[in-house]
């Protein structure tokens, strides 16, 4: 006789951040958590900050994104342990601020295989688990989905993809019992500025949200079953006021936005 699984919710880029956040959001609404990213001394320390709580303490899973395989081997080793997604959280991503003809090409590649290829693997990985246990998937895009990005192009790309390929995937998997939601935040202070290279103070107070807050209304948005979520008033309004801008002129204040974070 088989043993059945016990479920859990994955996330992704879960040592700092908005994934910690994420996963701190999880923990405290009864989710057996599990943290994967590189860094496995920050999960574990997250992971006892988490059980100090009072929560279970999550299962630590190092991997590499960039590589291939991650998915195979973190679908590998939940099924050795026992575990099997109910929801999954594509949180991990990074950018690099720059002209796509100065950045390092095989770093830009990377990008995209951390932040569109990959995310694409583990939202298709555990369709059945989540089917059968009617769960739920949360992407986290960026503000920049709605826009092109001259001086982060890969990186304001790959987000645009995450938005298009996620509200499909919520209009898609909705009539078999999967929620779908795409987060979308503004400026969130965090290590990707630094990942990304970014020096200057661009980002205005009245569209920065902190991590925990923008987990906060992501966590909300999943149970609720919605398409998007845009955390914060400021940010949604700038979301919806952007679509009627000409793209020239778009072009045009987001490359020199750019240029002031350098």
């Amino acid at each position: 006789m088989t043993q059945e699984k016990r479920p859990i919710t994955l996330i992704t880029g879960a040592s700092a951040g908005i994934g910690a956040a994420l996963a701190h959001e999880f923990a405290a609404n009864g989710h057996d958590v599990v943290l994967i990213a590189r860094r496995e001394l920050a999960l574990a320390a997250l992971a006892d900050a988490i059980a100090a709580k009072g929560a279970p303490r999550p299962t630590v899973l190092r991997a590499d994104l960039a590589h291939a395989d991650a998915a195979q081997a973190i679908a590998e080793a939940l099924d050795r342990r026992g575990l099997e997604p109910d929801v999954v959280v594509n949180n991990a991503g990074f950018g690099l601020l720059g002209a796509a003809d100065k950045l390092d090409r095989a770093e830009q590649l990377a990008m995209i295989d951390v932040n569109v290829r990959a995310l694409t693997d583990l939202s298709l990985a555990f369709i059945e688990s989540l089917k059968r246990r009617r769960g739920g998937i949360l992407n986290v895009a960026s503000i920049a989905a709605f826009m092109p990005g001259p001086g982060m192009a890969v990186y304001y790309a790959s987000k645009a993809y995450v938005l298009s390929f996620s509200e499909a995937l919520h209009r898609e998997l909705k009539p078999k019992g999967v929620r779908v939601t795409v987060l979308c935040p503004g400026p969130v202070p965090t290590e990707f500025q630094a990942r990304a290279g970014m020096t200057g103070e661009a980002f205005p107070r009245l569209l920065t949200r902190s991590a925990e807050q923008v987990a906060r209304d992501a966590y909300r948005g999943l149970k609720q079953g919605r398409r998007v979520v845009v955390p914060g008033l400021a940010t949604s309004a700038v979301a919806t006021v952007i679509r009627f801008v000409p793209r020239s002129i778009l072009l045009s204040l987001i490359d020199r936005q750019q240029r002031g974070r350098r």
